[in-house]
């Protein structure tokens, strides 16, 4: 499925499940911002090069790896889920749209609906926003 496809899908899918119509650059904001958290919580449980953490103090997000020995290294990244969140954020509020954020790389990162979305119900209650 092409890009294109996806996001027309995604469209069709909150206009039957919320009554809500998203225009193209929405649905297409809300697809796009649902792939960078997926991706963001893949990394951030780490794979064999390293894995995202934030930093406990200051919330700045770090690549952190292990040389040969097991030394720890780490430099600090742009914060992409940020990012991501607020572009959700604004296109929820200005259609109305509540959404939660998954972040089990398991699963689809984000869920949109009419309504607030508890996070016991989520995936029934809400519009997947993944392919």
């Amino acid at each position: 499925m092409s890009a294109r496809q996806a996001t027309n899908a995604l469209q069709h899918a909150v206009f039957t499940r919320t009554g809500i119509s998203l225009d193209f650059d929405d649905a297409n904001t809300l697809r796009r911002a649902e792939r960078t958290l997926q991706r963001w919580a893949e990394l951030a449980c780490g794979n064999e090069r390293g894995c995202i953490e934030r930093d406990e103090t200051s919330g700045i997000p770090q690549w952190r790896y292990a040389d040969d020995i097991g030394k720890y290294y780490g430099y600090r990244i742009a914060d992409k889920e940020a990012g991501a969140l607020r572009r959700i954020a604004e296109v929820c509020e200005r259609t109305g749209l509540h959404y939660f954020h998954q972040t089990d790389p398991r699963g689809c990162a984000l869920y949109v609906s009419n309504q607030p979305l508890p996070d016991n119900n989520y995936s029934s209650a809400g519009v997947a926003c993944c392919e």
